[in-house]
């Protein structure tokens, strides 16, 4: 039996949704091919001494997590989705205030309710599940 979920664990998995979003292929870019032969980049050439490494595709599982995640959050309202992607995304308080027009504690706030309404709906979700089973075992005992 699965625990019950909690902040952290909703907080966890809705920035592993973003960072596998971010890690997913672009579409786009696939069309724009040439038949010159791929080049290396060689660092000291840019003037940029450390080397970026983008983290590879991610995995079906990853996929599957991130989807769940994107039907959790069907049930806020979208200012309350996009406040919850941004801090997802790692994005600092600073810019967030200035885009929702808010103070910090009000932001603040307003991302702490909309993970405390997913864990609710998914506690709940996890409760009914469980009664509606037990309910379908005991309807056809004789």
């Amino acid at each position: 039996m699965k625990k019950k979920w909690d902040e952290k664990m909703v907080i966890l998995r809705l920035e592993e949704a973003a960072s596998t979003l971010k890690r997913l292929p672009d579409d786009k870019f696939q069309q724009l091919k040439s038949n010159w032969p791929e080049t290396v980049p060689v660092w000291g050439d840019y003037g940029d001494d450390k080397p970026r490494l983008k983290l590879g595709p991610p995995t079906p599982e990853a996929i599957d997590r991130m989807d769940e995640v994107m039907e959790w959050l069907r049930c806020l309202e979208p200012e309350n989705i996009r406040l919850l992607w941004l801090r997802a995304e790692r994005i600092p308080w600073k810019l967030i205030m200035r885009r929702f027009g808010v103070s910090r504690a009000t932001a603040n706030v307003r991302w702490k309710s909309a993970i405390f309404q997913i864990v609710a709906v998914l506690n709940l979700q996890k409760k009914m599940s469980r009664h509606l089973f037990t309910r379908q075992q005991t309807q056809y005992l004789p």
